[in-house]
This record gives C-alpha cells, sequence and structure tokens, in this order.
C-alpha cells in the first residue's frame, strides 16, 4: 500500500482549486467492496473506486466533499493486468474518485472526455503516463 503521505498528495493534486475541501479515503477488501457495489450501484462485484459525495442538510455549511471507498485487492490485480505499476494505478484511482467528488462524470460520451483529460492533466504533473493507453 501507498504511505499516507502519498495518498495525501494524490488527494490534493485532485483538489488544486478546491483548497480546504476534507473527503475521507478508505482502504477496503473484496467482500467489502463487493457489497457496497451492490448496495449503492445494484453491481454484485467488488469494484477498484467507489465515489460518495457528502449530503449535507440544508443550512450546514462544512468542506465536506464525501468518501472515497477504493479495494486494495484490485488496484494490485488490475495494475498487474494492465501492464501499469501498482503506485501509477493508485495515484490514478485516487484522482478519479476525487474527481467525482467534485461532480465530474464519465456517463456522457462529452463528460468522460472532460473528466479523463483532466486526470490525464494532473496525472502527468507528477510523472505518470496516461493511464487510458
Amino acid at each position: 500500500l501507498p504511505e499516507e503521505g502519498q495518498f495525501q498528495e494524490w488527494v490534493a493534486l485532485a483538489l488544486h482549486n478546491h483548497p480546504g475541501a476534507e473527503l475521507t479515503l478508505r482502504l477496503v477488501d473484496r467482500e467489502e467492496s463487493r457489497q457496497l457495489n451492490g448496495q449503492y450501484r445494484g453491481k454484485d462485484k467488488p469494484t477498484n473506486v467507489l465515489s460518495f459525495p457528502a449530503e449535507l442538510p440544508p443550512g450546514i455549511d462544512l468542506p465536506l466533499l464525501g468518501d472515497i471507498v477504493i479495494c486494495a485487492p484490485l488496484v494490485a490485480e488490475e495494475a498487474s493486468a494492465q501492464g501499469k505499476s501498482v503506485q501509477s494505478h493508485w495515484a490514478h484511482l485516487v484522482v478519479h474518485g476525487v474527481l467525482h467528488l467534485l461532480g465530474y462524470d464519465h456517463q456522457a460520451p462529452h463528460d468522460a472526455d472532460e473528466m479523463e483529460s483532466l486526470e490525464v492533466d494532473l496525472l502527468a504533473s507528477i510523472g505518470i503516463a496516461n493511464p487510458y493507453v
């Protein structure tokens, strides 16, 4: 697993225009990922990253963005299968999760292009190759 400082660096990278924003990053095993993916997305399988935007009550003004859940075993498996370094894949998934909390999505082609382009640019700024090639 990456060190805490690395996680903080990747989160800060994605939050570059949102100083003071807060989030929770939770690392889980396959079973917990499967359960969360089933409960919130209707998919009975583990997934690499899930983002849960904060739903604060009206009148509560906190810099809380939400929660990111990453399945640690899948990160290693996917990195190996895709011929990427594990650290690079971790960085990508953290940035990807944070961008979801900031409102980016990849459901529509235009939105996917925008989100992926931002991910590629952010990762390139720290020397990580395009994760989509």
